[in-house]
């Protein structure tokens, strides 16, 4: 077993995103990100089998996806994704996610 204490890895940057890599297997990964206020992670997509996991954990702002989709999230939120469908999100207050993608690439 493995225990992962997030408190650990809650910092946060004006100047960009914090990213955290918490687990790394053969069978999935975990990362954390933390993005301050008004920071966007880019929509994007990876060309890769399998599905991912953004949880918010802390925090409010935005799951992004292609063209103009913006579906609101808030501390407890998952959304969950095909890799190759493009994601992203927008924070507008200090926003905390965790992000798994199984299987890893």
């Amino acid at each position: 077993m493995k225990l992962l204490h997030l408190a650990d890895s809650r910092e946060f940057d004006p100047k960009k995103f914090k990213r955290f890599l918490l687990h790394d297997s053969p069978y999935f990964r975990i990362l954390n990100f933390n993005l301050a206020a008004g920071q966007v992670f880019p929509v994007h997509s990876h060309p890769a089998d399998g599905q991912l996991s953004i949880h918010v954990i802390e925090g409010e702002g935005f799951f992004l996806g292609e063209g103009d989709t913006a579906l609101p999230a808030e501390t407890g939120d998952v959304l969950i994704s095909d890799i190759n469908e493009p994601h992203g999100v927008k924070a507008e207050t200090d926003m905390r996610i965790l992000v798994t993608i199984a299987p890893p690439f």
